[in-house]
């Protein structure tokens, strides 16, 4: 017979609420930003500590679960692939957050008459002129996504893409640590170029190819018989 020492029903019963609580505090913050307009990295990292929290309240739940009663749960938290293994220090104090979202116009006149709504609102806003009068339609353009992208932060652009005309592509998100926080201006004029792939501590991949390959994965199987 072992001699390890199995959990009781009530530290079970205890880790189980633990893991509810995670879940609602995980909750909370993801709430929090998204009723924040323009929420920063302070925002993100509050979410991502909530969900590193609950992370961990389900490895211990998990775990007592299956001491005690020999059953598992049916949630994994998948690991992360930076594409390096992770060199950085086991309790960061300082982040940045690196993210790219690529779009494709597909209905410039929908993005040129959000934007004069704006500049409409906005006297200090930059012109917008009208489509089928502008000499240079690419100039028109050019001046909507400004107006644009300049009264709204990228959080609600991707939201909302549709209005203004775009198309959603691939899209990523990359947390790394630094070992203390940035001077003021520091890296403005290069802001993607300090990325280490060893400080990578945290990837999310956004890609149409990931669903292809499910289905393509799908019909393999649907084959099989």
């Amino acid at each position: 017979m072992s001699d390890v020492v199995q959990p009781t029903a009530a530290e079970v019963r205890a880790a189980a609420d633990a893991l509810k609580e995670a879940i609602d505090r995980h909750l909370a913050a993801i709430e929090r930003r998204a009723a924040t307009p323009g929420a920063g990295p302070e925002a993100d990292a509050a979410v991502f500590a909530a969900f590193n929290e609950m992370a961990a309240a389900g490895e211990a739940y998990d775990e007592l679960l299956y001491d005690a009663y020999d059953e598992v749960t049916p949630f994994e938290v998948p690991e992360t692939d930076g594409g390096a293994v992770y060199a950085g220090p086991e309790e960061p104090e300082a982040l940045s957050v690196f993210i790219r979202r690529d779009y494709t116009l597909v209905e410039p006149r929908r993005l040129i008459a959000q934007a004069r709504r704006v500049a409409d609102l906005d006297p200090e806003a930059s012109e917008v002129g009208e489509p089928d009068r502008d000499e240079a339609a690419g100039r028109a353009v050019q001046n909507a996504l400004g107006v644009l992208f300049g009264e709204y932060d990228p959080d609600e652009i991707a939201t909302r893409h549709k209005e203004f005309g775009l198309e959603e592509g691939d899209a990523t998100l990359w947390v790394t640590v630094a070992d203390e926080p940035a001077e003021p201006g520091e890296w403005l004029s290069a802001p993607f170029d300090a990325v280490d792939p060893e400080r990578v501590i945290c990837r999310l991949d956004i890609s149409e190819a990931f669903e292809e390959d499910d289905l393509d994965g799908a019909d393999e199987l649907d084959g099989i018989g």
